[in-house]
């Protein structure tokens, strides 16, 4: 049976900014295990996420071995014990697998009591085969696969109505304090907005505006986006 926990697509920069917003200002207990942390060619370095958790303990599993897996490991049956694990990752690969709702539950299972797990996944993307491509998750379809834990946040970046990416955390036990956590993810998605349309505006500048001229608006888009970031 396919486990789809292959993540073959780039790791993209908005996962790793929200990763590291979670790592910030969430209590982060260990081991911490990611699922899908297979780096294939060209994404070897920019794809490690270890460096977003210094000095802790961090194992990389994925359905075969190869750069950043220290285990292979099925996420419809993950050979470790109930409760042995402080922290889930599984990012941009529940798309791969094929039944979500007992990769879940699986995963809530090895948490451990006041653990959390990350989850991330696209929804407007094009189909990618790695090695299969099985679904497409609104926000509230992660609010349904995250019940399994006694409380969850689900948020998301884009469009409301149609976004690109859907992210969510699973706490395994007290809710924790998380105002600053709400701060910086506002900020993040607030960010992939002006993404996001910028790349619109792009694409329209592309059709209207001379080459000269564009190159121009190109920068100066540039520089506004470098200088926002700078001040937070």
């Amino acid at each position: 049976m396919n486990t789809g926990i292959i993540r073959e697509e780039p790791v993209r920069q908005r996962i790793k900014d929200f990763v590291s917003i979670v790592a910030s200002t969430l209590p982060i207990k260990e081991p911490i295990y990611e699922f899908g942390s297979l780096q294939v060619p060209g994404q070897e370095g920019f794809a490690d996420l270890r460096p977003i958790f210094p000095g802790r303990e961090y194992i990389g599993a994925d359905m075969r071995i190869g750069t950043g897996v220290d285990k292979v490991l099925d996420l419809h049956d993950i050979d470790l014990p109930s409760e042995s694990v402080g922290t889930v990752l599984c990012l941009d690969t529940l798309e791969h697998v094929e039944y979500p709702r007992k990769a879940l539950e699986e995963i809530e299972r090895i948490v451990k009591p006041g653990g959390i797990a990350v989850i991330s996944s696209v929804m407007c993307f094009h189909i990618h085969d790695y090695p299969f491509d099985y679904w497409r998750f609104t926000p509230e379809a992660f609010r349904s696969i995250l019940k399994p834990f006694p409380d969850s946040f689900v948020g998301f970046a884009g469009e409301e109505k149609f976004p690109h990416t859907v992210v969510g955390i699973g706490f395994k036990g007290a809710f924790p304090q998380i105002s600053e956590f709400n701060r910086r993810y506002e900020h993040w998605k607030l960010q992939q907005m002006r993404l996001a349309n910028g790349t619109k505006l792009k694409r329209i500048a592309k059709l209207i505006i001379p080459p000269l001229l564009y190159s121009i608006f190109s920068r100066m888009y540039r520089v506004t986006l470098w200088r926002s970031r700078r001040s937070h």
